[in-house]
């Protein structure tokens, strides 16, 4: 019997739909490859381009990012070089690319054409500061910001380091991406403990704005060691050995009907309106163990002995005055502009992230979010648009033993993309150049007058 079109109509509804849970299927499989077979990897270049080309969706676990930006003395500016001093490689990356032009304004209509609320934010903060180099700084932020959300997993979440110059600007975009709901903290990191300024107040902290993709996010807590002045004022007993303790409370408010409303040691808890924090059997367990203080009244109720050793310290809060910054004689410092102390980036890594996840730096710079992701078997993404900082990372990684392995993009393998490279960056070029035949120096030196770097023999 022939079948009817009805039939045919259904079959062919079916069929399309098999036919798309198995593209899903295969597009699964093909992003759980990825991530399985996902080196390790450092970009030169564009993070913008990088991010759109190469980085796939869902597949970071946590961003960290530390964004330059140049802008006139008028500033307390984010990315600081000493005055008519040796200018930063990263710098010059960014003296254009931070400044008000058609790279910006290809960047503002591009949000604009998208438009949303990210739109409808960036346009608002162009009617305030109009055609300005900060305007030209939040409108690429605002690109790579939105890209940074697109490739984070669900349980991802994002630190933007900045100072207070643009971190007000910063949030509000952040909010406009990630959703006012998803920020968690603005993070102080007292980042040195003095700094002289003429008729102000001295600025010695930075800021880290701690955004989620959306809840529930990964979150490991850490606790940080109580302080004397806490350990004397609460801790207040001591014992027969003189170790500290403080009494804590054994009952709970309410009765219940299970092995915490059982009378203990003549004590009926139920009278008395309460409970036992504890079944019975672990209250002898404790009071074997001496954790038990008895009052010397003969109805007075017993106490915990809580010490400090018992507890996993104080959790951490969002005020970070423990992390001292890089001095000139730190063993770590690599003398590059805003290098941060890999303590800093340890802490971020241990409280979202684990082992064997993926961290993403789009502003690598020296690479200390590279080096701590790679010290804690962490997979990682660097990228960073200044070629010597790239040379940075790869001597570093190298430095730290063992044989660092990852796959290094972006950087000219032929004349045809080395044309390429000095047709979009004449500065880059340069340094890409006199790496390549050796005669400049792993260090920072002072520009030539025509804006080129000079080269230094190493030999």
């Amino acid at each position: 019997m022939k079948p009817t079109a009805g039939y045919d109509t259904r079959r062919s509804f079916a069929q399309k739909m098999v036919n798309r849970s198995l593209g899903k299927f295969r597009q699964y499989l093909s992003g759980v490859g990825r991530v399985l077979l996902m080196k390790n990897q450092l970009w030169f270049g564009d993070n913008l381009q990088i991010l759109r080309e190469e980085v796939s969706d869902e597949s970071v676990d946590l961003v960290y990012l530390d964004p330059p930006f140049n802008s006139q003395a008028n500033y307390n500016v984010l990315f600081k070089t000493p005055d008519e001093d040796a200018a930063s490689a990263q710098v010059e990356a960014f003296r254009d690319t931070w400044t008000w032009g058609s790279e910006a304004k290809w960047a503002f209509d591009e949000i604009m054409h998208a438009g949303g609320s990210v739109a409808s934010i960036v346009h608002a903060l162009h009617a305030a500061l109009g055609d300005s180099d900060m305007m030209a700084y939040l409108v690429m932020m605002a690109q790579r910001l939105h890209e940074l959300r697109r490739v984070l997993k669900p349980t991802g979440s994002l630190y933007l380091h900045c100072d207070p110059t643009a971190s007000h600007y910063l949030k509000i975009l952040l909010d406009a991406i990630f959703g006012p709901t998803n920020f968690l903290n603005e993070i102080i990191w007292k980042r040195t403990s003095a700094h002289s300024s003429a008729r102000r107040y001295g600025p010695i902290h930075d800021t880290l704005l701690f955004y989620s993709k959306r809840d529930p996010h990964l979150w490991n807590p850490q606790y940080q060691p109580y302080s004397e002045e806490y350990l004397d004022l609460f801790f207040d007993q001591v014992d027969e050995d003189g170790r500290r303790w403080k009494r804590m409370d054994l009952t709970g408010a309410g009765t219940r009907n299970g092995e915490t409303g059982k009378p203990w040691r003549g004590i009926d808890i139920t009278a008395k309106g309460r409970h036992w924090a504890y079944p019975p059997s672990h209250l002898d367990k404790l009071d074997r163990a001496g954790k038990i203080h008895w009052p010397k009244k003969v109805d007075g109720m017993p106490r915990l002995r809580q010490y400090p050793e018992d507890l996993p310290g104080v959790a951490m809060q969002d005020i970070w005055t423990d992390l001292k910054p890089l001095h000139n004689r730190a063993a770590e410092r690599l003398h590059y502009p805003t290098q941060k102390p890999v303590a800093l980036l340890n802490r971020i890594l241990r409280c979202s992230s684990n082992p064997g996840q993926v961290i993403l730096d789009p502003f690598c710079g020296c690479g200390t979010t590279v080096a701590a992701a790679h010290a804690s078997d962490r997979r990682w993404i660097g990228i960073d648009v200044a070629y010597h900082a790239i040379r940075v990372i790869e001597d570093r990684l190298k430095g730290m033993g063992g044989e660092a392995s990852y796959d290094l993009g972006g950087i000219p393998r032929d004349f045809a993309s080395a044309a390429r490279l000095a047709d979009r960056d004449k500065y880059q070029f340069q340094w890409w150049a006199n790496y390549l035949v050796g005669v400049q120096a792993l260090k920072e030196i002072r520009k030539g007058p025509d804006r080129g770097i000079d080269g230094q023999c190493t030999s």
